[in-house]
């Protein structure tokens, strides 16, 4: 069992920065998928950044060359770096993991079925 817990999130504006993180426990997040996805209201949850064991990475379009995701082993800590926010970026983020084997390129970690354990999640509101 994995369990995670996102924090980080909160009210900023437009152009601002956030760095989300979430911490693990039950696991070690050294060797294992990870990632984080993003959900609208009303819309289907969508991947933004994965990051396998590794440390292969793949972010979606909309995070390419502006996110960036990383894991601090020491902290068993996942993070998502979010500079240049835009009104587009509100959602609420959640983290999720894998223990499976899900190696880069040949498991999608934008896809949310190949992780089996999520966080709670964490609103990001960016006002313009």
């Amino acid at each position: 069992q994995v369990r995670l817990v996102e924090s980080g999130g909160g009210p900023v504006q437009a152009g601002g920065s956030l760095r989300l993180s979430c911490v693990a426990s039950g696991y070690t997040v050294n060797r294992i998928c990870m990632g984080w996805f993003r959900q609208y209201p009303g819309k289907e949850r969508e991947g933004v950044a994965g990051i396998d064991g590794d440390g292969r990475t793949r972010y979606a379009d909309s995070a390419k060359g502006r996110f960036t995701i990383s894991k601090d082993n020491a902290q068993n800590t996942l993070y998502l770096q979010m500079p240049s926010l835009k009104p587009e970026d509100t959602a609420m983020y959640y983290c999720a993991a894998s223990l499976r084997w899900c190696a880069i390129p040949y498991k999608d970690l934008l896809s949310v079925d190949t992780f089996e354990y999520w966080g709670q999640g964490t609103q990001v509101t960016v006002s313009s």
